[in-house]
């Protein structure tokens, strides 16, 4: 046949995205030169995508394990204890991040919901019900020529499958800025809960156990899609566009009704979503974690395209397939669940004991690799990386020498407000449905989504998070940065923070200084996870986020995105951001008059000033924890009505952001943010916008003095800045000079415009 003849020469080989060393480690493998159909397996198993050749050695360092850790990194998602359901039954959340980052740049709809799809079949695998979708997006300039094009596209991707699909958009972030410009980010989260003792693996097991093929039927679409998302763009980017796949969200969903329906029976062995990759690493990662071997028949995969042959079907990546072992016997009753969901159902093969991958076709073999250098045996790279001294050097970050005198703080905060940093994202979360299902509590504008447990008063609160500025002026506090506010995020609606999902995106690994970022990253990472009782479950990596096509190799700020998921035992005691009516007492916790207000990479200096100085805040993990398990006490308690915690653009953007969202103003005492040390050099503006790390804001009824007593006695810094109520933000209270008064309908107004005005222009 042509594919087992042609011939594998060098343009094929690179054309394949191997280097010459790891073709010489394919000829060592199989002992002979492979096929075509061999090469295209070993190329996207080994492609970054799948086999994490440049970040296996650092992932390792993270820490993954807890008492409520049930099963940690190495299967679709992760699992983690969340206690006890209706009647007693003990349940899990499954969760976890992944990337669809090259596919939506070169086709936004379709990159984008195939992402929603592919994160939402690696959840419902396991055997859990998705009960919330989440994302993470970034994008470029909004005056860029494609980036209007790229928000509208990834947005409506996202809406449009998740609608449809049934399961609720409930949160996310989305971040604008120029290194993105040619190389935007869709980070895809799903959360689902199940039975604990009917979670799935994919582990392949049992000679002669029948292997099964069920969803959608194969076509072209996605061919190469690993070796894709495993590459920079240059100026032909837009010719990878048939590697993209084409999702089906109704497809999607009768796929987890028929799975979910067989996973009540005891037919399953094990199961496997044909994500990246597909059939080729659905097969491979199912034997080699049963330590089994696999044999397939080509000509029993269905097939929506004539003519297709054994190399497009295993390299394909058409969406809504999965890949089972069933118990001998139990055929017929798979087939006909299926068949009732009206979804393509065959038997394709077979497990065996030989440790090899055999692919027949049309009579003959077609392939035979052993499953050890497709997977355990993969290529391991400890790549060089500056040391963290030259990545300074490198990074050439300004010092911040001179920070800007104070101004007219009013007006500044409306610029802030109006940025694209800070401005409502109504425009993007008006289009998903955040509702069906009916057990969402709390969705996108405050600090984390909250969905109750059906059928009980527990609930699961999820959150994403990264700052890549402060990742990429110093990789080692930004990764710790990303982890505590997170963890913030969780805390702030008084949700215990259990267990992180991550989707790691980082330029070329073959450029020591991205290769610090990634270490630096994990480092910070990893001792913020230690710190808080956070391990990290699941997660993904994306690397090669760069672009020829916008400037001579740029990549892309360093962003580790981060997913947070905790749980809360009483859903009726959730806090909210929002003001409350009636007069409120406004208390910052964590707060430290002997702390210098910390500007470094601040919003402030960016949108301002114009400026990217300074190092970024410090993260004191001690008092992370110590002020998050304060804060979980006082809404346990119910002694606070509103909680929102302090991160971007600072105190006075977190004041602005509860007045707006609760339609209640405030007056700030601005003694509050004098230094007592040494009044003349102090500028209102610094502190108001700083932004320290480990801080929230809290109200309490204005005749109640429990919060500072409290704080006292557990040795937590709390300071009463101000009080809610009236139209206003007043920075001034009477009997002080006062820095001016911002309206809440003018606020409102600049805060809601941005989208607004550039969708409808």
């Amino acid at each position: 046949m042509p594919e087992s003849s042609s011939a594998i020469t060098p343009d094929v080989v690179a054309a394949h995205g191997l280097s010459d060393d790891e073709y010489d480690r394919v000829l060592h493998a199989l002992g002979r030169e492979p096929n075509l159909v061999e090469l295209g397996i070993f190329s996207v198993m080994w492609s970054e995508h799948c086999s994490y050749k440049s970040s296996r050695l650092h992932l390792k360092k993270l820490p993954t394990e807890a008492p409520w850790v049930i099963c940690g990194p190495g299967e679709n998602a992760g699992v983690i204890d969340i206690g006890e359901g209706t009647n007693g039954t003990k349940l899990a959340a499954i969760f976890k991040m992944e990337s669809h980052n090259h596919p939506s740049y070169i086709e936004p709809y379709q990159g984008a919901a195939t992402g929603v799809g592919g994160i939402l079949r690696d959840v419902f695998t396991m055997g859990a019900r998705p009960v919330a979708n989440m994302n993470a997006l970034r994008f470029g300039r909004p005056d860029h020529p494609k980036m209007k094009h790229l928000v509208q596209g990834v947005v409506s991707g996202i809406g449009g499958y998740g609608n449809c699909v049934g399961v609720p958009t409930v949160g996310g972030e989305t971040n604008f800025h120029p290194s993105y410009d040619g190389n935007i980010l869709v980070n895809a989260m799903t959360v689902g809960v199940a039975e604990q003792d009917k979670i799935f693996y994919s582990a392949a097991t049992g000679l002669g156990n029948p292997i099964v093929y069920v969803g959608s039927r194969t076509g072209r679409d996605g061919i190469h899609g690993a070796t894709m998302a495993s590459a920079e763009f240059d100026e032909n980017s837009d010719e990878k566009r048939p590697t993209v796949q084409v999702g089906d969200p109704f497809t999607e969903k009768l796929l987890i009704e028929a799975c979910l329906e067989l996973m009540a029976t005891d037919a399953i062995v094990a199961i496997q979503d044909m994500g990246a990759a597909g059939l080729t690493s659905s097969s491979v990662e199912m034997a080699s974690k049963g330590e089994a071997g696999i044999r397939l028949n080509m000509n029993a995969v269905p097939c929506r395209e004539e003519g297709m042959t054994p190399y497009e079907m295993m390299l394909s990546e058409s969406q809504e397939r999965m890949l089972m072992v069933l118990k001998p016997g139990r055929e017929g009753e798979a087939e006909a669940i299926f068949r009732k969901w009206e979804l393509d159902f065959a038997v394709i093969g077979e497990v065996t004991d030989t440790g090899r991958m055999v692919l027949d076709w049309n009579g003959e073999t077609v392939c035979d690799i052993p499953l050890g250098p497709l997977a355990d045996e993969a290529p391991l790279y400890d790549r060089p990386y500056l040391a963290p001294a030259a990545y300074k050097t490198w990074a050439n970050v300004a010092p911040l020498t001179a920070v800007p005198e104070q101004n007219d703080i009013p007006a500044q905060l409306m610029q802030m407000m109006a940025a694209p940093a800070l401005a409502s994202r109504r425009w993007i979360w008006e289009q998903y449905d955040s509702q069906v299902g009916a057990d969402t509590m709390q969705k996108s504008g405050g600090d984390a989504a909250v969905v109750r447990i059906h059928g009980t008063n527990r609930a699961l609160a999820m959150t994403t998070d990264c700052t890549p500025r402060y990742c990429f002026a110093d990789p080692v506090v930004g990764g710790r940065q990303a982890i505590a506010e997170a963890y913030r995020n969780l805390t702030a609606v008084g949700a215990t923070p259990l267990a992180v999902t991550n989707c790691l995106n980082f330029g070329s690994p073959q450029r020591p200084e991205i290769m610090a970022q990634i270490v630096g990253c994990l480092q910070g990472m990893g001792e913020a996870c230690r710190a808080l009782d956070f391990p990290i479950v699941s997660g993904n990596v994306s690397l090669y986020n760069e672009s020829k096509a916008t400037g001579g190799g740029s990549a892309i700020l360093p962003t580790p995105a981060i997913g947070g998921v905790g749980v809360m035992d009483d859903a009726d005691r959730m806090a909210t951001i929002a003001f409350k009516d009636g007069a409120h007492k406004i208390l910052l916790i964590g707060a430290d008059a002997r702390a210098r207000p910390e500007l470094g990479q601040s919003l402030w200096l960016e949108v301002c000033h114009g400026r990217a100085d300074g190092m970024p805040p410090q993260v004191d993990l001690a008092a992370e924890r110590r002020h998050g398990e304060f804060v979980r006490k006082l809404i346990a308690e119910e002694f606070v009505t509103a909680v929102h915690d302090v991160s971007d653009g600072g105190i006075l953007v977190a004041v602005a952001e509860m007045a707006l969202a609760g339609d209640v103003g405030a007056v700030l005492k601005m003694a509050a943010f004098e230094d007592q040390v040494d009044r003349e050099k102090y500028r209102h503006a610094w502190s108001l916008f700083a932004e320290n790390q480990a801080r929230y804001l809290v109200t309490e009824p204005y005749d109640s003095h429990v919060v500072e007593k409290m704080a006292r006695e557990a040795g937590v810094g709390c300071c009463f800045i101000g009080w809610t109520g009236g139209d206003s933000i007043v920075l001034g209270a009477e009997g002080e000079a006062g820095d001016g008064a911002v309206a809440l309908g003018e606020l409102r107004r600049a805060h809601e415009a941005f989208f607004k005005d550039w969708m409808e222009a």
